[in-house]
């Protein structure tokens, strides 16, 4: 179990937590992203109180396109998504992260979240859904829109793929008004401590 501990200025530590930041940018690295620099805000958030963070960025990755677990047993040559979903069910918060294009999430956001929903029917050693006890949250940069319909769909996909989601967990960075996702972590260590 994780403990949360307070530091000397009255803030949570969240040591042994680990959060997968994906970035589903068009833009292949080392291009600039915009989403990458929401992420790097909200990554220093994660950083402070002790969380240790991964960030992808997908569209560098060969991830097939399909919705099997594993797409090289249906006709493709090669697929990097069960690394990478290996990389999903070691870390205790997923956050999707990605632009809007006309108005909708990118080609690279879909093709994951697909995939995600490819292995929604994958169990534990304990017979819950592979992700149970886990949270999920979503970062959207974007010109403003389709934000709201963007984070509407978003809201409802964590809990079909077996990661809860809290509203507050939900934050678009849309022209001037910029925020970054922390989740509530003490909701998360208190309910793996059982003490919801």
């Amino acid at each position: 179990m994780i403990d949360p501990a307070s530091t000397a200025d009255g803030g949570w530590r969240f040591d042994g937590l680990r959060a997968l930041y994906i970035n589903c940018t068009l833009k292949r690295s080392p291009e600039l992203s915009h989403t990458d620099g929401l992420i790097d805000i909200s990554r220093a958030i994660m950083d402070k109180h002790g969380v240790a963070v991964t960030v992808l960025r997908a569209i560098d990755h060969d991830i097939a396109t399909g919705v099997w677990p594993d797409m090289t047993g249906h006709g493709w040559p090669s697929d990097a998504w069960p690394a990478i979903y290996q990389q999903v069910l070691d870390a205790d918060i997923l956050v999707l992260c990605g632009p809007i294009w006309l108005g909708d999430n990118s080609s690279v956001m879909k093709r994951v979240i697909e995939r995600l929903y490819a292995c929604s029917h994958l169990l534990n050693q304990a017979g819950q859904y592979a992700c149970y006890g886990r949270v999920g949250g979503r970062l959207i940069t974007g010109s403003g829109v389709g934000w709201r319909r963007t984070m509407w769909l978003e809201a409802r996909r964590p809990r079909g793929q077996g990661r809860g989601r809290r509203s507050s967990a939900l934050t678009p960075r849309v022209g001037e008004h910029a925020g970054c996702v922390l989740g509530n972590l003490k909701t998360l260590v208190q309910q793996r401590a059982g003490q919801h």
